[in-house]
């Protein structure tokens, strides 16, 4: 699996946390091990010609929006946004 994020994912001063943090370690925490794939860009800014990096374009193709945290699964089924990703964490823990 796969998970495109903006910048990383560190923790942050923001209210509630960064999305891309927080939908990582939604997925570490329920036992999954994302491969990071980084997908600069800023979500205030167009995206022609501003973030057209190739994970947010990715995140494009799969969802129809650059915004990221995006979780990409093995079979290609996408999953956008953090509530959605940690939501999706939680009912799919790898059986061990």
């Amino acid at each position: 699996m796969k998970l495109y994020v903006c910048w990383g994912t560190f923790p942050t001063p923001r209210p509630g946390g960064h999305p891309c943090a927080n939908a990582y370690h939604a997925l570490k925490d329920a036992g999954h091990d994302p491969e990071v794939l980084k997908s600069y860009g800023l979500a205030v800014l167009p995206d022609t010609p501003f973030n057209q990096t190739s994970g947010r374009r990715r995140a494009q193709e799969l969802t129809g929006s650059s915004m990221v945290p995006v979780l990409e699964l093995d079979d290609g089924t996408a999953i956008g946004g953090s509530k959605e990703i940690a939501a999706w964490a939680k009912a799919n823990r790898p059986t061990p």
